[in-house]
């Protein structure tokens, strides 16, 4: 009994820690309290990619020091580059006129990788398809920008805040409706009578060498204020206006900033409501690697959607693509995994490789909490089960694997009863659907 008691004790320390580290930011919003005015949104259609991790095998590709960064995680770094060329064949003959990037846009903020990045990026601006980008906790002044050798890592050159704005100034910089001085946020004009606003809520400038890049988002007061000014001059010029940011505006599964507060903004529920105050509808952001789409209904009435796009790099792969008409948002999903390298098993591995590194971080975490082999066997593959199907979209209750919990010793059954609001999350699939769906923006 006392052993159990020490377990208990141990998980409701972690607990307390998760819910410690969700806390509001506390900011002073400059909310819109004027009478509202019909948003009208031009006819538009663009594509979304997001998580692109750009990775070249210059920099290591196997060896001890890669494969341990390779299995603790859900990217396909080596076919990075090979997906982002097809994504890009892809968007030039689909027909939009731009083209969002949410974030991520490299492993580690590597200059190498950037100089590709721009170089893969240009081939868009040649076929007259704008692009305009956000950068991601992976991208600025990051701390594990590295090459690997054999068991070891060395440092490589990453970039700074001026650099990132430099090597992207054709893609959404240089010409800016407005830039941020506190961050790399800015406003563009994408088409006319359509503003983007493209929101850094990075903590870059908090990184420190030899340190983890920070992983979490937060916008600072000062950044708060200037997008209050942008917003409300929007209004004066009659601009519709959508949003784009690297972490979530709001919860895509229900406990998700229970679990992982690090990948939604800070202070997210005072914060949406703030941008849908002043008529911002939707937003695109990405940061999770999931594909999927949430509405936000705050207490002022207004709402506001989420749409996130799930990483290039991480099956399925997707593109989004978005066309407005006649106020109409029309978003269809095209899942390249499958495309890529046809009549090969390449699509089969990328899904078992999402479920596999899910299923190796869950179980590492279960033993902490001294959860026999067995059981870790069971439950680490009910978490895999689980976030691949809400990285793909759209979850389907009715396929979620059988769980036998008669299988499973007390302490096992102890720990996922703690657990399980990730499960029923996770295969909870909010409002509205993912992949494909027609938006009315009234």
């Amino acid at each position: 009994m006392k052993q159990l008691f020490i377990k208990m004790t141990i998980i409701l320390l972690a607990v307390f820690f998760i819910f410690g580290c969700a806390k509001e930011t506390g900011l002073s919003y400059e909310f819109n309290t004027q009478a509202d005015h019909p948003i009208r949104y031009p006819d538009v259609s663009f594509a979304v990619l997001s998580d692109i991790h750009v990775y070249t095998p210059e920099l290591g590709s196997s060896g001890s020091a890669f494969d341990k960064v390779k299995y603790a995680d859900r990217k396909l770094l080596l076919d990075s580059i090979d997906l982002l060329d097809f994504a890009i064949k892809e968007i030039i003959t689909s027909g939009v006129s731009f083209v969002l990037i949410s974030g991520d846009l490299t492993k580690d903020g590597e200059l190498i990788n950037h100089n590709i990045l721009k170089e893969k990026l240009n081939l868009l601006r040649d076929n007259n398809i704008a692009v305009y980008v956000v950068p991601g906790n992976h991208d600025v002044n990051c701390p594990d920008a590295q090459k690997f050798i054999d068991d070891k890592t060395e440092p490589v050159t990453n970039i700074s805040e001026e650099e990132f704005a430099q090597i992207y100034g054709d893609f959404g910089y240089n010409n800016a409706l407005f830039r941020d001085t506190d961050s790399l946020s800015y406003v563009a004009e994408p088409a006319d009578g359509l503003w983007l606003l493209a929101i850094d809520a990075t903590r870059h400038r908090e990184n420190v060498p030899t340190e983890y890049a920070i992983v979490s988002g937060k916008i600072n007061q000062n950044t708060a204020d200037w997008i209050a000014v942008v917003l409300n001059e929007a209004v004066k010029q009659n601009k519709a206006v959508m949003a784009m940011m690297h972490h979530g505006f709001t919860e895509h599964w229900k406990g998700q900033a229970k679990l992982h507060p690090d990948y939604i903004i800070k202070d997210f529920a005072n914060f949406g409501k703030f941008l849908a105050s002043w008529n911002v509808r939707f937003g695109f952001t990405g940061h999770y690697h999931a594909h999927d789409i949430t509405r936000a209904i705050f207490d002022n009435g207004k709402y506001f959607y989420d749409i996130q796009t799930g990483s290039l790099v991480t099956a399925p792969c997707p593109i989004r693509y978005v066309q407005i008409n006649n106020n109409i948002m029309d978003i269809r999903s095209d899942f390249i995994v499958d495309k890529l390298h046809p009549g090969t098993d390449f699509a089969e591995n990328a899904h078992a490789f999402v479920k596999n590194t899910v299923m190796l971080e869950a179980a590492n975490t279960l033993r902490k909490y001294k959860v026999s082999e067995k059981d870790i066997a069971i439950i680490a593959d009910a978490v895999g089960d689980a976030f691949a199907a809400h990285y793909s979209g759209d979850e389907d209750p009715s396929l979620r694997p059988a769980l036998d919990k008669s299988k499973l010793g007390l302490w096992g059954r102890f720990v996922l009863g703690q657990q399980q609001y990730v499960l029923d999350g996770l295969w909870g699939d909010l409002y509205p659907a993912d992949v494909n769906v027609s938006i009315v923006l009234d």
